[in-house]
């Protein structure tokens, strides 16, 4: 299994690269349209079209595979996470916002998964000249240099991300969870790709992130955070029907001496 592995890893880094290209040519030429589903949520074209970039190759390569998309495929059976079927879990765009506005922390997320098994993570960052990646059991890896979480064990030291949904409904208990975390820590950082951001906790950027989030925004970046020492749990009970390996219901990733710290600050009454 190991070698079929290794070889979903090398296809999944090829089609990371060639799809940050794809986003870096859009954004020099301002080739995009932008447009929103939900009526609230950014999409642009670029999305679009890197998102049938990389489910067309995958369906040309491994045709009895299947895909978890969040522009093509966002509504898969959820058994199909379960059975040995491998799933690819893909956000062509992570980070739409930024893209569109010009900002660098933009990514692509490509995860595998087999059995409720994270088996691999690519998280290319095209802007940033960053390509992370992970197979489970094998550590994790930035530009092919090995990853390792912070080790921060004190909560007053430590540098925390999170991110807030579109559905600004939503924002009061989220802003009172980082209003008691902004008063314990030494600094919040708000960067706009959940992706991205588990990855920087696997390289010791951020010492801990927390965020309510999609299969897709987590499912590489979840394995390369693990990879590199990180512990992962949930401060919230889970609130979909997404299979416990791709729930992003209150994510919490952390190096291993802030875990229990933060889990008690997310839960602590309001």
């Amino acid at each position: 299994m190991a070698n079929i592995e290794e070889e979903w890893l090398a296809f999944a880094k090829q089609l990371a690269v060639s799809a940050g290209e794809m986003m870096v040519e859009a954004r020099d030429a301002s080739a995009f349209v932008r447009d929103y589903k939900m009526d609230h949520e950014l999409v642009t074209s670029t999305d679009i079209a890197v998102d049938q970039f990389i489910c067309s190759r995958i369906e040309a390569r491994y045709p009895s595979h299947r895909i978890l998309s969040e522009e093509s495929s966002p509504t898969m059976s959820l058994s199909s996470i379960a059975d040995d079927v491998p799933v690819w879990v893909i956000d062509p765009i992570d980070g739409t916002v930024n893209f569109a506005h010009g900002h660098h922390h933009v990514a692509v997320s490509i995860g595998v998964y087999v059995a409720q098994r994270r088996v691999l993570g690519v998280v290319h960052a095209p802007f940033l000249n960053e390509c992370f990646w992970a197979l489970s059991g094998a550590g994790a890896y930035c530009n092919d240099q090995p990853l390792s979480v912070s080790g921060e064990n004190t909560l007053r030291n430590a540098v925390v991300a999170t991110g807030f949904p579109y559905q600004k409904t939503a924002l009061v208990p989220i802003i009172e969870r980082v209003s008691r975390i902004l008063h314990h820590c030494q600094d919040i950082r708000r960067n706009g790709s959940a992706a991205l951001d588990l990855c920087w906790v696997a390289a010791g950027r951020l010492d801990a992130y927390f965020e309510s989030v999609k299969p897709w925004d987590m499912a590489a970046g979840t394995l390369i955070a693990e990879e590199a020492g990180a512990r992962v749990g949930h401060y919230l009970p889970r609130g979909t029907l997404w299979p416990e390996v791709v729930n992003g219901d209150g994510l919490l990733v952390s190096t291993p001496d802030l875990f229990d710290d933060v889990m008690a600050l997310m839960n602590a009454p309001a």
